[in-house]
């Protein structure tokens, strides 16, 4: 055991996740010193249902941060956070949870939809927002009406990070970069939206004071909460960000002349912007966020069914990741079968939560492999309709970044390009939302103004992947076949007689 008092200063990001939670320790260089993670789980109590008991998030933030924290061999001397963005975590007056929390993939309030599309047209598009069940303004309206002995007892509706740094300080805020995912938003004013939370029959009391920026200071650490990570008390604590708007700082994507496909459990294609441009007359099928940064705004596709539902291929045929990425290698033919991998219904840009996957055209030539690589084309083939779908891309870039543990592989990364139609650049940074929140820590802790911490953010990437003229002809056929089977499934559903 190392007993020499730890005397070099450094940050700690937790980056709360879907599934589990990482901790990451930066030096001031934004250099990578430890990272730990710990696991925990999603409960389906109903279909269609999302939920994670907050106090679950906190057992395994005390077991990443306390190993993390040993392995730097660091002193902590500021706290950054990111976190699942659009859920909500209903609180009483101490921070303590009244129910469990519901994620961004809970789909139960599509009812409270329809009193979004009543809204008066000047007050809907102000939300510039895709409408979508999983936000904290329809879970809440849910609540409202078929849980109200939850909803009477809620003090605080907070974002999952916000409650994290709630239990970190005592003090519970919130700020736009988390706030504009709610769909309880102003756009254009960069505040909450009174008039929408009334129309839905919430209390604005309920919702927490906005910090101006991530990287403000939030609090200071509770001797509690230190004692719970092994850290000691005072520690300044930044607000942090929604995990998106955290991954784009952490790897440097903060011009709007850059766009950066992230792939874990979903997808999410990332186009900074600098000022709010509220789309066209229509319902909009893509995101408009505040970013990181003081001013920075940013456009954002989001795919469900990424790493999820490659998961579960490789769970259903017992395949392990290497064998199912490897399946990309091999050559597509014409009459492969054709993946649908809806298996969560679908945001950009289909917006669509009764969308479900399938596989078509099987015969008896088709193996294991064909119905691997099947699977990986049919998460390609979602993620390039939501690239189409994003305003501004074409003409801006000449390339897209690649960042996420999901796409690593070569193979994989080959079929991406020739998919997407753009060359691949990987972004070499490790636990980039994690990076990002602890870089936040060095800002509330005074080490960085965000001048400085924007120009120490500078990416390290590398081509990776260019499209191959061949590839992107076979894929192009099987791209229209898979368009063709969607559309007609979805034409055949909603044709379907009542039952």
């Amino acid at each position: 055991m190392n007993t020499t008092a730890p005397t070099s200063p450094a940050l700690l990001g937790i980056d709360l996740g879907t599934s589990s939670v990482k901790a990451v320790v930066m030096d001031l260089t934004g250099a990578l010193l430890a990272q730990a993670s710990a696991d925990y789980p999603v409960s389906n109590p109903h279909v269609g249902w999302a939920e994670t008991d907050p106090e679950l998030w906190w057992s395994a933030i005390t077991t990443a941060v306390r190993q993390a924290a040993a392995a730097s061999d660091a002193r902590i001397s500021g706290i950054g956070l990111s976190g699942q963005m659009h859920g909500v975590v209903p609180t009483d007056a101490s921070g303590r949870p009244v129910r469990p929390a519901m994620l961004w993939a809970d789909a139960r309030a599509l009812d409270q939809l329809a009193v979004y599309r009543d809204l008066p047209a000047a007050v809907a598009a102000r939300l510039a927002n895709p409408l979508t069940p999983g936000m904290a303004g329809p879970l809440l309206a849910w609540l409202a009406i078929h849980e109200r002995t939850s909803y009477r007892a809620t003090r605080w509706a907070l974002q999952p990070k916000d409650w994290v740094r709630g239990r970190l300080t005592g003090l519970f805020d919130s700020e736009p970069s988390d706030a504009s995912a709610t769909l309880l938003y102003d756009i254009p004013s960069d505040t909450w939206d009174l008039d929408v939370m009334m129309a839905l029959g919430l209390d604005p009391g309920m919702f927490p004071p906005l910090l101006p920026h991530a990287g403000d200071l939030a609090g200071d650490l509770l001797a509690s909460a230190a004692a719970a990570l092994g850290l000691h008390p005072g520690i300044p604590v930044a607000a942090g960000a929604a995990d998106a708007a955290a991954a784009a700082l952490g790897s440097g994507l903060t011009e709007p002349d850059q766009a950066q496909l992230t792939i874990g459990s979903g997808a999410q294609i990332v186009l900074p912007a600098t000022a709010a441009v509220l789309p066209s007359a229509g319902q909009p099928v893509t995101h408009l966020y505040r970013a990181a940064t003081e001013k920075g705004w940013y456009e954002m596709a989001a795919v469900l069914n990424g790493g999820l539902t490659l998961n579960w291929v490789r769970r259903l045929l017992g395949a392990s990741w290497a064998e199912l990425y490897d399946s990309a290698a091999v050559p597509a033919r014409a009459d492969d079968p054709i993946f649908l991998p809806h298996l969560n219904g679908e945001r950009t840009p289909y917006m669509d939560t009764s969308l479900r996957g399938s596989w078509t055209g099987l015969d008896p030539r088709h193996d294991r492999v064909s119905l691997l690589r099947s699977a990986l084309e049919g998460v390609a083939f979602t993620i390039r309709a939501a690239l189409d779908s994003l305003p501004g891309v074409a003409g801006r870039v000449d390339h897209l970044r690649l960042a996420g543990g999901g796409s690593i592989a070569p193979a994989w990364r080959q079929l991406l390009a020739d998919v997407l139609g753009y060359p691949l650049h990987a972004v070499q940074i490790p636990a980039a939302s994690g990076r990002g929140a602890a870089m936040l820590g060095a800002r509330a802790a005074g080490y960085l103004d965000e001048p400085a911490l924007l120009d120490l953010l500078t990416p390290d990437s590398r081509p990776v992947a260019d499209p191959q003229d061949a590839g992107t002809a076979v894929s192009a056929e099987r791209r229209e076949k898979f368009n063709q089977t969607l559309q007609a499934l979805r034409h055949e559903k909603a044709g379907a007689p009542a039952r």
